[in-house]
């Protein structure tokens, strides 16, 4: 491109010079103006072109590595990649520089100068790893009878460190699967890296499971992403299956919002006096291909469960995503960097990757993967294992709020000033700080972030009417379980009526009264009697009972064009003051319960959940109701990481140290109630 570019300049210029015969004025005498005025013209336009050949050979090179979408889709960050084979990144020609060890009090500063520039310097980092296939041969993943095993065909088992099987009746190609052996921080070979099944190879990866030992599988891919096959299900559904020798019943399955548990009796057919083994699959469901989990708070939950459920003296855990590089480096990586951080106080992340990148090529697939790892080791340095057994709740609480030993505690008010030292991230609120939705906000400083709010479906002709001040909310064990909102104002009305009828929610909590201290907090968006009618909403009461802290009201809400109906419960809970909290917890356990009994009944839509803000008591309700999910199905829970999580959903979700605490006091009220803790596990 340059040079034909500079070839055009120059005979313009020549043609000016040497051929100006239109003239004889021209011919004789051409003006002295000319000459420097044509060079200045071509020296501009040879640096135009030098620019825009390297600024194409660069957005070229960019386009081969990641484009990032700054959205929640609904699981993470995406970078978005066409993908037939597993896309390798193009390596930076100088990749020479090593990397050394981080002091863990180094880490948030050292983020924070990655990051920086668009995460220049992860960048850089990432492309000084060393690449291809450079530490070993791939002998037998390239052999005729075993290429159609490989799900990506640059994505192969070295020889040295490849999983062998036993070979079936005399077949040498018989005892290859895509598998490798990783090492941990210090255990040999305590993973097992995998790509995901493919349908012909799922009985060799069960089999490798039966010859490994293997009690627990780590599944960091959904079956099927953006319309292409990842993984093959190689588990039943129900019921039992046998692939191969090895026959897999299932004996139980947990959903959880990030992730789902699912446990297998495995027993190998071939030899009835082989015992039948338990193996336990824990698929990550939030983790987007080519991309990273939206926060590690999920991630480090997950890593922490895999931990607790693999038994000791078990063969090693297996851990695939769809090739067995990206997803599964980060978790290992992350895992061996945890172990050393508490062995030795520092973390070596571009040590380890070099070091398990000689086991198996490619592990971590993008800066990004590579940067969320950093994230995770910071998130945990700062934060910890905040979880708790309910068992330990009260000698916590105790501590919390001791004052005699303030050096030997973390106390309430320290660890709620972690909370409110994040971030809001201002620059992620532009539709709701557009000119015309500012009028659609009750408090200018809570505002929904662009990649969770509801939208609504845009009217024809009429701009900016997809907005609404509501964010969704994930649940204990759904994602977008709840509707985090304000209470209406009287020009919004119209706007909360249709979120609840395009969403189907049946559900409404509202945790404020209309006017407090001689304040309006909410518009009055239902009927006293009989009907009223916004827009193209009717809502119509039908019964108003008054329970022992809240009033439980029936209403039938229609869309006037279709002529549909729909009944929407309103919990509207009483005795929650603007400031401070309610005088006991009982009230609130009963309306956590009463919402939970009405969505099983209504179908799981979206939970709309309002205050004045949408923010305070809004945040302190929905907490508690993930809170005691969780208290519930496994006597674990987490206030302070469970808050921290909608806090990123949205700003200011439980905006007291009072409504913190209240959190608290809320589940050891909850606790002595069901005293036995059978009853409520």
């Amino acid at each position: 491109m340059v040079p034909v570019l500079f070839l055009v300049a120059t005979t313009i210029t020549s043609n000016y010079t040497t051929n100006g015969n239109h003239t004889r004025e021209d011919a004789k005498s051409p003006s002295p103006h000319i000459l420097p005025t044509v060079l200045v013209l071509s020296l501009l336009l040879l640096i135009i072109a030098l620019l825009a050949w390297y600024f194409l050979r660069l957005r070229n090179q960019r386009k081969a590595v990641v484009t990032t979408v700054d959205k929640k889709i609904p699981n993470g960050i995406l970078e978005e990649q066409e993908q037939q084979t597993v896309v390798l990144l193009p390596r930076s020609p100088s990749a020479t520089k090593t990397y050394f060890p981080l002091p863990v009090d180094h880490l948030e500063e050292e983020y924070r100068l990655r990051s920086a520039d668009d995460g220049k310097l992860f960048r850089e980092e990432y492309n000084s790893l060393p690449g291809g296939y450079t530490h070993g041969t791939c002998e037998e993943a390239n052999k005729d009878d075993n290429k159609e095993k490989n799900r990506y065909p640059n994505i192969l088992p070295y020889d040295h460190s490849r999983v062998v099987l036993t070979q079936l009746d005399g077949n040498p190609c018989s005892d290859y699967v895509n598998a490798s052996y990783i090492d941990g921080y210090t255990e040999k070979n305590k993973f097992i890296a995998a790509q995901g099944p493919k349908e012909d190879t799922v009985a060799d990866f069960w089999r490798m499971i039966w010859e490994q030992k293997v009690a627990t599988v780590v599944m960091l891919t959904n079956l099927k992403e953006r319309k292409e096959d990842k993984c093959y299900q190689y588990w039943p559904d129900q019921g039992c299956w046998t692939y191969g020798n090895v026959r897999v019943a299932v004996e139980d399955f947990t959903v959880l919002v990030d992730y789902t548990i699912r446990k297998f009796c495995v027993q190998y057919v071939s030899d009835a006096s082989k015992t039948p083994r338990p193996v336990t699959q824990l698929h990550f469901t939030s983790w987007p291909d080519f991309g990273v989990p939206f926060s590690p708070i999920g991630m480090l939950k997950f890593l922490k469960k895999v931990k607790t459920v693999n038994p000791p003296f078990s063969g090693p855990i297996v851990i695939h995503c769809s090739a067995g590089v990206g997803r599964t480096g980060t978790f290992i990586v992350i895992d061996a960097m945890i172990d050393m951080m508490h062995a030795e106080q520092k973390v070596d992340v571009f040590g380890f990757v070099s070091k398990i990148r000689e086991q198996r090529s490619q592990l971590i697939q993008t800066d990004m993967q590579y940067s969320f790892i950093y994230q995770a080791l910071l998130e945990y340095y700062l934060y910890g294992d905040t979880e708790l057994d309910v068992s330990s709740l009260e000698g916590h609480l105790h501590k919390l709020h001791n004052t005699s030993a303030p050096s030997d505690r973390v106390g309430l008010e320290e660890e709620f000033k972690k909370l409110t030292n994040m971030r809001i991230m201002k620059e992620n609120m532009r539709t709701g700080n557009l000119p015309a939705n500012m009028k659609k906000n009750r408090v200018l400083q809570i505002i929904p972030y662009d990649f969770n709010r509801v939208i609504l479906s845009m009217r024809r002709g009429q701009e900016f009417t997809d907005y609404i001040n509501a964010s969704f909310i994930d649940g204990y064990r759904q994602k977008d379980y709840f509707i985090a909102t304000q209470g209406p104002l009287s020009h919004t009305v119209e706007d909360f009526w249709r979120m609840v009828w395009e969403w189907k929610c049946h559900s409404i909590v509202m945790l404020t009264e209309l006017q407090e201290r001689e304040q309006d907090k909410c518009f009055q968006y239902w009927p006293t009697e009989d009907s009223v009618t916004y827009g193209d909403y009717t809502v119509e009461m039908k019964g108003d009972t008054l329970c022992e802290t809240f009033s439980l009201r029936d209403l039938v809400l229609t869309f006037g064009p279709e002529k549909q109906t729909r009944l929407i419960r309103h919990f509207h809970f009483h005795g929650w003051p603007e400031i401070g909290i309610p005088a006991e917890g009982k009230g609130m356990i009963d309306i956590i319960a009463s919402v939970q009994r009405q969505q099983q009944q209504s179908g799981n839509h979206p939970i709309v959940v309002h205050c004045s803000a949408g923010a305070g008591r809004t945040g302190t309700f929905i907490a508690l109701s993930n809170i005691l999910e969780r208290v519930k199905a496994e006597g674990l829970l987490d206030v302070f990481q469970t808050v921290k999580s909608l806090r990123m959903q949205r700003p200011h979700m439980v905006q007291t140290v009072e409504q913190y605490d209240f959190c608290y006091r809320v589940v050891q009220d909850f606790v002595d109630i069901f005293s036995d803790y059978a009853n409520f596990k």
